[in-house]
């Protein structure tokens, strides 16, 4: 999987996207650029395998194994 965090104008400021999805607002282009650097980087740490649950969109309860080292490669767009 891959995974690109975008460096965007958002809110009267600057905000990294993901998707859909904006990170708050920062007062500067860097401090943003900053942030979703070490965004990325935290996603690709590999952490301990265990088992999650989470409702689905139909409103089931679901279980799973989440492997703990299945980590993304991530980017940052400038």
């Amino acid at each position: 999987m891959n995974i690109t965090y975008r460096i965007v104008q958002h809110d009267g400021g600057w905000a990294y996207q993901l998707g859909d999805s904006y990170s708050e607002t920062f007062p500067s282009h860097a401090a943003a650029l900053a942030a979703a650097s070490a965004a990325a980087r935290e996603q690709r740490v590999p952490d301990r395998t265990s088992w999650i649950e989470y409702e689905d969109a139909s409103g089931q309860w679901v279980t799973e194994r989440a492997d703990g080292h299945d980590r993304p490669t991530t980017a940052v767009e400038d």
